[in-house]
Order: C-alpha cells, then structure tokens, then sequence
C-alpha cells in the first residue's frame, strides 16, 4: 500500500503507473488435491489504484473488473527521474528525435570505446 506500481489491463494496450492507496486481503479456497478432495485456502492481495491528480480510483480503465490481482502488476517505481515522461512522450510523438538521440547516443558509443 502506497507504492507507485505499473499494471497492464488484458487487452488494453498500454502500462499506467500509479499508485496503489487501498489493498484487501481476501482468502481463496482452491482444491490442493483431485484425489483427496482437499480443499486449502490460500491468502490473496487485491489492489485499486489511483494517479496523483485524479480525485477517484481507477475502476473506470479496468474493463469490467472490480479490483486488481498481482498477475496485472508488471513493475514496481524504485527510482525517480523529473521530467523522463515528457521525453518519451516527445520520444512517440516525433519518431525523428527517437532516431537522432539513438543515433548519437551509438556514435557516443563508438566514439568513447577504447
């Protein structure tokens, strides 16, 4: 609770970092053995995430569902960079400077190897 996640909605497309405010544990029972018809519980983390500047919860990107599991979490933020997003941003919406910073960041390369 209160970690800045990235998660991937099936079928959405694309990742949304966020974070994580409200968490709820919930217990599901799954049948351990077929033979003995053992039935054993097992504990599970459900998620809601919400971004900074929005005043609800993100429900309404989830596509039907209630609450977020672990197999939707991709990553978790450990870093911080200022100001990275609008340069990819920048980065997708002008392809050219994709290719001009890759391109000189391998002539960098070549340049300093020894």
């Amino acid at each position: 609770m209160g970690d800045i996640t990235v998660y991937m909605i099936p079928g959405a497309g694309i990742s949304i970092m966020h974070h994580v405010p409200e968490t709820q544990d919930v217990c599901i029972p799954f049948d351990n053995s077929m033979e003995n018809h053992i039935v054993n519980n097992r504990e599970h983390q459900l998620m809601l995430m919400k971004g900074n500047n929005n005043h609800v919860y993100d429900i309404d990107l989830y596509q039907g569902l209630e609450w977020l599991d672990q197999r939707h979490i991709i990553g978790k933020v450990c870093g911080f960079l200022p100001y990275i997003g609008y340069m990819m941003i920048a980065m997708n919406d002008f392809p050219q400077l994709k290719y001009t910073l890759l391109g000189g960041l391998g002539l960098l390369a070549v340049i300093q190897w020894e």
